[in-house]
């Protein structure tokens, strides 16, 4: 047990130490090679263009520390390879701006890496083939939701880390040590970068970070054998990440009703109109995280049977109307937010 506290402790600090040593490098290296992220008036709302890349720094960190600190397992090189095609797909995007068919395609050939390694539904009440679908459309799910939530200084690195730590909580619990020790570095190279990406921001995810932040927690679920706690225990995952698919549902809905195609960029996400409704991007953080711990700690003592499915179902579902209440209280036409 102590070397596996050991173990962990310096995953933390190496990866923490390393994110927070690169992300000053990468943002120079950015802003020479002019990769930035201009503003445009509509969602992004910035005052001066702001460098890329600081997912790079994340994913450089967090596969430093795997090299040196987990046991060798051949799924966790699947989870590398999936997660390195979404960084690849997402920094040819920051430079070229691919179309949402070819962004699409290259998330698929991730996905496919990481139902190749194992992460799919461990269940014997699905078949193998609709355990594969419903994988697949669950990561594919996840993965564009924190790419569509990354609007806003800190945001999805901050949501990021909260729905870590609640799985790292469940693996903790589980004495599921191998996927806590994945959570670890993650959730510290995370938090570096949030200092930095904080607002006013120096430095962006990017569509590479983004889409490596919902790659690793859509397949980190699928570490866990959910069928050895309950049946119903699948409906955790989709708690604990309730925030950005939420994101995801609304921006569907109001895309759709606008005649707006749901893949075309709008300024209508959630922390846009908390905005309009003349809240600071620190006040739309301290939102963002009440609600996010919310649905964590629901997950979490639904999962270890200190709630009932239907009392975990109500609190959900007054979450929902929390949430709603609070964003959507004002017309769709909602502008670019100058702070």
């Amino acid at each position: 047990m102590e070397s596996v506290l050991i173990r962990h402790l310096f995953a933390g600090i190496f990866s923490f130490l390393l994110t927070f040593y690169l992300l000053p490098l990468i943002t120079r290296a950015a802003i020479h090679l002019g990769i930035l992220d201009i503003p445009d008036g509509q969602i992004k709302c910035h005052q001066a263009p702001v460098p890329y890349l600081g997912g790079v720094a994340i994913f450089i960190a967090f596969v430093a520390t795997l090299a040196l600190a987990y046991p060798f397992k051949n799924e966790i090189l699947w989870l590398v390879l999936g997660t390195t095609l979404l960084v690849f797909t997402g920094l040819i995007d920051d430079l070229h701006v691919l179309k949402p068919q070819q962004k699409l395609f290259g998330q698929i050939i991730a996905v496919l890496c990481f139902l190749k390694g194992g992460f799919s539904l461990k269940t014997t009440f699905f078949s193998s083939l609709l355990s594969f679908l419903i994988s697949g459309f669950w990561m594919l799910s996840v993965i564009n939701a924190f790419n569509l939530v990354d609007v806003m200084d800190g945001l999805s690195s901050l949501i990021a880390m909260i729905a870590a730590f609640g799985f790292l909580v469940i693996a903790i619990f589980f004495h599921q040590y191998e996927v806590s020790l994945l959570l670890v570095p993650f959730i510290c190279a995370v938090f570096a970068f949030f200092l930095y990406n904080k607002p006013p921001a120096k430095i962006y995810l990017g569509d590479a970070g983004s889409m490596f932040l919902g790659g690793f927690l859509s397949a980190i679920p699928m570490l866990f054998y959910w069928s050895h706690q309950a049946t119903d225990a699948y409906y955790t995952p989709a708690i604990i990440l309730a925030v950005p698919l939420l994101e995801v549902f609304f921006l569907i809905i109001i895309r759709t009703y606008l005649g707006i195609p749901f893949y075309k960029g709008s300024p209508h996400h959630f922390s846009l109109y908390l905005q309009r409704k003349g809240m600071s991007k620190y006040e739309v953080l301290s939102f963002t995280a009440c609600m996010s711990i919310a649905f964590a700690l629901l997950g979490i003592l639904f999962l270890i049977n200190l709630l009932s499915l239907l009392i975990a179902f109500i609190l959900a579902a007054v979450f929902v109307i929390v949430w709603c209440v609070c964003v959507f209280t004002q017309s769709f036409g909602v502008r670019c937010i100058k702070k």
